[in-house]
């Protein structure tokens, strides 16, 4: 019997061409095509710059380092998400308060964020879980009103739009995005941020490089820093990847389709929305079921892999610390 996987990243000739070029050229560490893939993402997206990184974990991380959250600072993150966006928050020092999701679907609630907000709240994260517009204009409106900075997760929303039309990942400080290997486009490893902030977008890019804008000739030492820098090994492969997106995204808005045609009328299981007529557009078909684990094990039986959806955040054993994590 044949499997169907939860996911499968396609690399093809292409790809391997591309990677070949790029190490027989000796293009093996950041440069020309790291540019390049910057600038063709930028034009993608419609903002003036994206600073390409190791993944969307240390985007995240060199974002929030660049937006001066510090140790004790207080990060609003939703508990529905991959751990990865309260990682980045605890391996700063900061402290992820969790915030709880809307009821119908897993974006952050806005009448929790207000709840949770506190004299030490430094930034917000809002996560655009599976493609989903997770109120962004409503949390950028929030940060403004009481000063606290947004970054948003976008790294399961590339190519997923607001209603006004705007992509995902593009209308705050920062929009951190992945390029793993569960990805609409992928290089095995990777990330991104986009920002239209220049100072800001200037600082990111000495801070992936240890604090310097020149690693050949550093000057004097004159901001902390740390290596976050992509190779241009793995840009070949992502420009290859990005030639594909919107062949993908429509892919992926055909399945999501056949599964919403598919399920009207099931009353024990049914998908969680998405908006595509509003621009939205994920990676994954989610499905709520009474009856979880016998629907899992029926479909493993049939061939078909399924996955569980995370465990809320605040279940980690050590963010239930009340004295370092007001959860």
């Amino acid at each position: 019997m044949a499997k169907i996987n939860w996911w499968q990243t396609e690399f093809t000739t292409g790809e391997a061409a591309a990677a070949a070029k790029a190490i027989n050229e000796g293009r093996l560490s950041q440069g020309e095509l790291v540019a390049e893939f910057e600038y063709r993402l930028g034009e993608y997206l419609g903002v003036r710059n994206v600073v390409a990184t190791t993944s969307g974990s240390d985007a995240l991380l060199l974002s929030l380092w660049t937006a001066n959250v510090h140790p004790g600072d207080e990060v609003l993150v939703p508990n529905r998400t991959w751990i990865a966006t309260a990682h980045a928050v605890s391996l700063l020092g900061a402290i992820p308060v969790f915030v709880d999701t809307d009821i119908d679907f897993p974006v952050i609630s806005l009448l929790d964020l207000k709840n949770k907000m506190t004299s030490r709240t430094k930034a917000v994260i809002p996560v655009h879980f599976n493609g989903r517009d997770a109120h962004i204009d409503e949390v950028i409106e929030f940060g403004e009103t009481h000063g606290i900075k947004v970054i948003e997760d976008a790294a399961q929303a590339l190519g997923s739009k607001d209603v006004s039309g705007s992509f995902l990942g593009t209308k705050s400080l920062a929009g951190c995005f992945s390029l793993s290997v569960a990805k609409v486009i992928s290089s095995g490893q990777g990330g991104f941020i986009a920002t239209n902030h220049d100072d800001f977008a200037l600082q990111l890019r000495a801070m992936r490089t240890h604090g310097v804008e020149n690693v050949t000739e550093p000057g004097e030492w004159g901001m902390l820093g740390f290596n976050f820098r992509f190779t241009d090994v793995l840009a070949s492969i992502a420009l290859e990847q990005l030639k594909k997106l919107e062949l993908r995204l429509s892919r992926l808005r055909e399945i999501y389709n056949r599964y919403e045609v598919g399920m009207r009328g099931l009353t024990n299981i049914r998908i969680i929305p998405l908006n595509l007529d509003g621009g939205e557009i994920g990676p994954y078909i989610e499905i709520l079921g009474d009856e979880r684990e016998s629907l899992v094990k029926y479909l493993t039986r049939h061939g078909i892999e399924t996955r569980r959806f995370y465990p809320d955040l605040d279940t980690a054993r050590y963010f239930q610390d009340t004295k370092e994590n007001p959860n």
